[in-house]
């Protein structure tokens, strides 16, 4: 111990003995860090709507109010609360939005028409969601439905349609999702009478109430309502948080609805690259329907993406909405919905079905567009883009050839494609090793941490852990290329060895990006401007650098300054972009699943790594060419690898939930039932949507598994799994569960409650075809339960045919190791019983599996819910099982 401080001592004062150069890469590190910060902060008030000024109740009448706004979300989250499927929520706010609706046409001008429709919609449909083959049944879903038009319009005359949904999830009050929608609706349906403007064509607003059950109540707008065939173009808004960033994350089909956007747009906040990533995050949005699946109609989907903690939870509350939001999607609103008005592009389906069949023209692509910073918007098609991202790639490709023109050497140029190809690997290694350290470094801490997510409620820390790790990724081939021999010959170009590392670097890291453009083009992406616009911002720097070193010399970081400056405008835009990817990303990670061990704990904070690796690449890459030599010093990278480890033990010292980033658990009375009367089974069964496991969540509530469990010990191994069959009243969602488990209960509560229970039967003898097919009529009741969400029918067997979805049977699905099953989804109020039948190919028996959620909780349920902490949002509810074989 006596030789041990001396030692540090001598260590200390040996690494504070810093030679020039890395005082001179200190410095610049330093002033990267003073750049990027500043960068952070505009994008942080850039993506959270700093700029936008919420205006009060009092506003002027003319101009949309988020004050006024957010007095409907809180009429509908806080007065009303829920407002799921079955619930009498649900029936209030059809009521307020409908008595809303009705006092704006008392006060309308003389010259404006407006038409208001309760309708109620059935229908019966497949589909795939969340990469499964569905069915969905539906009967007396309500819609809202208002048509504003001046006295002079005709019925068929092309229109605008507005779209937002008033349901909810189970569990969730939405004031986010979407009752900041509908309130974002309401007010602009005011300010559109208020403000004095006669629409040229007909504004709909379509207030639909079954969105949660994968998009019904726009399914029964689009094949039912006799307004659907005049509808022109759409806006869907929707919600994936609470707000911030607005995001146009779908538009089409065709690039019209777009240009529009991008010339009407207050605050534009659009990316194309979202609609390449779409299909990739869980979840859709009624676009599918008005665009693809049941239209061709042109439009946008604009959803809110950050505030996604409290997204699908009871924490969706109106004091979580993000202010300047509401304001600036309402802003937006009215300036897009006179826009799309007041276009001559505005067909019905008749039209532009004529218009394609008289033209043979296709759609056309969707078009290249991204904002910035919510101020402009960049947007071209992708005729275009075949001309912009090709020039960039045509300059490296002749680059050598200019350079070396004055020796009128072919052989020199060969040898600089080389060093350039060598610079192009070089940089690719940088970025791929900017990604894959972050990984490792977030797997080594895993295996000495008690639990994954220790960023979760503090995002901050992924920065701190990630960024300097992966820094050290982009400099390590720095290292390496300082010895890498050149295939040119420095004296006969007269240039130094630095020179043409400058050149080769370069324009290797310049190539690097615009191959990725050209593969992101050729592969039919739109996300190819990220790499592009990196590309041709580095081409002026690079520039300044050459005319600056012949003034300061490669030493100078002054030169490094020379080339940095020129790309401050791209680095402010990366950081803005990535910022905002990796910040949404993060929120996303409490419910990416439950994926199954032992891989499975390691999956979000692998993911979150490789984000903050990629975000770190594109925003510091295009430095790295030039500022690389002075930041590559072994003291730097000691520095950076030393803030890495220390930044992920400092982690592991801070709780990945709190009651601003909850942690999510579904939580199951599972009823299992014989015949109407009869209860064979009953227990409580748990699952959570995110790496940290339920051992986790009863480790934190010990009074949930005293009352449980006792005071025995609780492990995997001594309480029984519950299997995915379990949690096929929630399919296809019960896919994100790896391990979840079941708690026995007593039958008391569920008897007290319920006198009867879903019972399938055979209504009328089975019936056999001459093909030998066999057809059997079934009924179904819902017993006495009380607010019943959806019922699925899990069928099993020989099925050829049945009477859901005109007749067609859908691909089949496997639950869990299960055989291959065909599920149908029911869902809707109503006193008579549900009838069908099905038809199977041979005399082998069909067996069905009933599952059918009620939102009604018993008082044993609510107790029990009520003893988990507050950090954690539990979505509760009953579910009851039967089996039947025909």
């Amino acid at each position: 111990m006596d030789g041990l401080a001396p030692a540090i001592a001598t260590e200390t004062m040996s690494f504070m003995r810093l030679s020039a150069g890395d005082v001179a890469g200190f410095k610049l590190l330093f002033e990267l860090m003073i750049l990027y910060g500043v960068s952070s902060y505009f994008a942080y008030s850039a993506i959270h709507m700093k700029f936008v000024a919420p205006l009060a109740a009092d506003a002027p009448l003319d101009r949309f109010s988020e004050a006024r706004a957010i007095e409907h979300v809180r009429v509908l989250a806080e007065e009303i609360g829920g407002r799921q499927v079955g619930t009498p929520g649900l029936r209030q706010a059809a009521e307020y939005i409908k008595k809303q609706l009705e006092l704006l046409k008392e006060r309308a001008g003389s010259n404006i028409r407006i038409e208001i429709e309760e309708t109620v919609v059935n229908g019966s449909f497949n589909m795939m969601f969340l990469g499964n083959s569905l069915s969905l049944t539906y009967r007396n879903h309500t819609n809202i439905v208002m048509r504003i038009s001046s006295v002079d319009s005709q019925e068929s005359d092309p229109s605008v349609l507005l779209n937002g949904h008033f349901d909810t999830p189970p569990g969730s009050p939405g004031a986010g999702d979407c009752g900041s929608c509908v309130a974002s609706l309401l007010e602009l349906a005011r300010l559109g009478i208020d403000s004095g403007w006669t629409p040229p064509r007909p504004i709909i607003f379509l207030f639909n109430g079954a969105e949660e059950l994968f998009m019904l109540g726009s399914h029964g707008f689009m094949t039912t309502h006799r307004w659907r065939d005049t509808i022109g173009a759409f806006i869907d808004i929707e919600a994936s948080g609470t707000g911030g960033f607005d995001l146009v994350c779908q538009s089409g089909p065709g690039s019209w609805p777009s240009s529009v956007y991008a010339q009407s747009a207050i605050y534009p906040m659009a990316n194309s690259a979202a609609q390449d990533v779409f299909g990739a995050v869980p979840g859709d949005t009624d676009y599918r329907m008005f665009a693809t699946d049941y239209g061709d109609i042109p439009g946008l989907d604009i959803i809110f993406l950050l505030g996604g903690y409290y997204y699908h939870t009871s924490y969706d509350t109106v004091d979580r909405l993000l202010p300047g939001s509401m304001q600036a999607r309402g802003d937006n609103l009215f300036s897009l919905m006179k826009a799309f008005a007041n276009s001559s592009n505005l067909l019905t389906a008749q039209e532009r079905k004529s218009l394609r069949d008289s033209t043979s023209q296709s759609k056309g692509g969707r078009p290249i567009y991204f904002d910035y910073f919510a101020r402009f918007l960049v947007l071209y098609s992708r005729r275009q883009a075949l001309v912009y991202h090709t020039i960039p790639f045509a300059i490296f490709l002749l680059m050598p050839l200019l350079l070396r023109l004055p020796t009128g050497s072919l052989y020199t140029s060969f040898n600089s494609y080389c060093d350039f190809l060598k610079g192009l690997l070089c940089h690719a290694c940088g970025i791929i090793l900017s990604i894959l350290l972050p990984i490792s470094l977030s797997i080594l801490r895993l295996l000495f941490s008690g639990h994954s997510m220790n960023w979760f409620a503090n995002p901050f820390l992924a920065f701190l852990m990630f960024v300097p790790c992966s820094i050290v990724g982009l400099l390590a081939p720095t290292i390496i290329w300082r010895e890498i021999p050149f295939s040119q010959d420095v004296l006969t170009l007269a240039l130094s060895r630095e020179e043409l590392a400058d050149e080769a670097r370069f324009w290797g890291a310049f190539g690097f990006y615009n191959l990725l453009t050209l593969a992101s083009l050729a592969s039919g992406l739109s996300g190819g401007f990220i790499t592009f616009f990196l590309s041709v911002s580095m081409l002026p720097a690079w520039i300044f650098y050459r005319l600056s070193i012949k003034t300061f010399g490669h030493q100078s970081l002054r030169s490094a300054a020379s080339y940095v400056i020129p790309l401050v405008p791209c680095i402010m835009y990366s950081v803005y972009f990535g910022g905002f990817l990796a910040v949404f990303v993060i929120e996303k990670m409490g419910m990416t699943g439950s994926h199954p061990p032992p891989y499975g704990y390691f999956v979000p904070d692998a993911i979150v790594a490789a984000v903050v690796g990629l975000v770190t690449g594109w925003c510091l890459g295009p430095c790295i060419p030039v500022v690389g030599k002075w930041l590559a010093k072994p003291r730097i990278i000691q520095v950076l690898l030393h803030g890495s480890v220390i930044a992920m033990a400092l982690s592991s010292q801070f709780f990945p939930y709190s009651n601003d980033a909850p942690k999510r658990v579904v939580f199951q009375h599972t009823v299992q039932t014989i015949d109407a009367d009869q209860v064979s089974e009953v227990s409580f069964d748990f699952a959570v949507v995110d790496s940290n496991s339920l051992m986790f969540v009863f480790h934190h509530a010990p009074d949930v598994v005293k009352e449980l469990y006792g005071d025995k010990e609780l492990s995997f191994d001594t309480v029984p799994e519950s299997n995915t069959q379990r949690w096929t009243g929630i399919l296809p969602i019960n896919a994100l569960f790896s391990r979840s488990l079941k708690f026995p209960t007593t039958t008391a509560e569920i008897l007290k409650e319920y006198s009867t229970f879903p019972l399938l039967t055979s209504h009328i003898s089975p019936s056999i075809s001459t093909k030998g097919s066999r057809r059997v009529n079934l009924e179904f009741s819902l017993g006495s339960l009380k607010e019943v969400w959806v019922a699925v029918l899990n069928i099993t067997g020989p099925l050829s045919n049945w009477s859901f979805a005109d007749n067609i049977v859908p691909a089949p699905l496997r639950i869990g190791n299960g055989p291959p099953s065909y599920a149908c989804r029911l869902s809707g109020t109503g006193d008579e019983n549900w009838t069908f039948w099905l038809e199977a190919n041979t005399s082998e028996p069909l067996r069905i599996d009933v599952a059918v959620l009620d939102l009604h909780l018993t008082e044993q349920t609510k107790k029990l819910k009520g003893l988990f902490p507050s950090w954690m949002d539990v979505t509760a509810f009953t579910s009851f099982l039967s089996s039947y074989t025909f």
